[in-house]
C-alpha cells in the first residue's frame, strides 16, 4: 500500500509505540485518525504528525465499549472520506500469578477484576475495532489492512495469564480475518513486540531493565520506532497476510 493520503487509525495513539506508529506512517504521507482515552497525549500526538504536512486527529474512546468503538470509527470516515487502515495497539496489564503461595498456602490469586480489565481492552477491544474498521472498509470498496500489536507473552508469560491469553488472541484473530476478508482486498496481520523502551520500562531501576535485557541476545530494550518500522513493512508489503512479526531482539519467552 502506498501510504501518501490513506487514512490509518491507531488505537493507544496517544503516546508509546502507538505515537510511534503514528509518525512512522505521517512520515510516510498517511492521515491519522488517533483514539486514545487522555485527551492531552491525543492532542500532542495528533500535533507531531500534523507537523508532517498530513492530518492528524483525535479521538477519545474506550476501545471496550461498543457503542463508542462504533461512534468514532463512524466519525473517522465523516471527517476524513475514507479509511484505509487499522492498528489495534491499545492495551493495559494488570498482571499477576494465577495464584500466589507461601509456605504451602495460597495468599492471593488473580482476581477477576484483573482478568476481565486485560480482556476487555487487549482482546475485546481489538475485536470491536477490527469489526467496524472491517465494515467500513467494506462498504467503502478500497480495500485496506489491519494490524493487530500482540506481544512476545503469547506464548506464555509467568504472571500474565490475562495478558497472554489476550496478545495469543489477537494474533489468531488476524489469521482469522486474513482468510476472511481478504476477497475485500482487506489484509490482516500481526507484530509481536519485544521488551521495548517505553515511558513505563524508562522509568523502572537500571538493575531491574538489566534482568529484562540479560536473556535477550541483543542485549538492549527494543525501540518504539522499530516496533513501527515493522507495522509499515505490512502496511507496505502487498503480498503479506496472516502472518505475526516477532519483533523481540532474538528472545523467546
Amino acid at each position: 500500500m502506498d501510504m501518501h493520503e490513506k487514512t490509518v487509525v491507531v488505537t493507544g495513539g496517544g503516546r508509546g509505540i502507538g505515537r510511534a506508529i503514528a509518525l512512522d506512517l505521517a512520515a510516510q504521507g498517511a492521515n491519522l485518525a488517533l483514539f486514545d482515552l487522555n485527551e492531552a497525549d491525543l492532542e500532542e500526538t495528533a500535533q507531531r504528525c500534523a507537523a508532517k504536512s498530513v492530518q492528524a486527529r483525535g479521538y477519545r474512546a474506550n476501545v471496550a465499549d461498543e457503542a463508542d468503538v462504533s461512534l468514532a470509527m463512524s466519525r473517522v470516515v465523516a471527517d476524513f472520506g475514507r479509511l484505509d487502515g487499522l492498528v489495534n495497539n491499545a492495551g493495559i496489564v494488570r498482571d499477576g500469578l494465577l495464584v500466589k503461595v507461601k509456605d504451602g498456602a495460597v495468599v492471593g490469586e488473580m482476581s477477576l477484576d484483573q482478568w476481565n480489565a486485560v480482556i476487555g481492552v487487549n482482546l475485546t477491544g481489538v475485536f470491536l475495532c477490527g469489526r467496524e474498521a472491517a465494515k467500513h472498509m467494506i462498504a467503502l470498496g478500497n480495500g485496506g489492512v489491519i494490524v493487530n500489536i500482540s506481544s512476545i507473552s503469547r506464548t506464555g508469560n509467568a504472571g500474565q495469564s490475562n495478558y497472554s491469553a489476550a496478545k495469543a488472541g489477537v494474533e489468531s484473530m488476524a489469521v482469522v480475518w486474513a482468510k476472511e476478508l481478504a476477497r475485500f482486498g482487506i489484509r490482516a496481520a500481526s507484530v509481536a513486540p519485544g521488551f521495548t523502551r517505553t515511558d513505563i520500562l524508562s522509568a523502572m531501576r537500571p538493575e531491574v531493565l538489566n534482568k529484562l535485557t540479560a536473556p535477550v541476545p541483543l542485549k538492549r530494550l527494543g525501540l518504539a520506532e522499530e516496533i513501527a518500522h515493522a507495522v509499515r513493512f505490512i502496511f507496505e508489503n502487498e503480498f503479506f497476510t496472516g502472518r505475526c512479526l516477532d519483533v523481540d531482539g532474538g528472545l523467546r519467552l
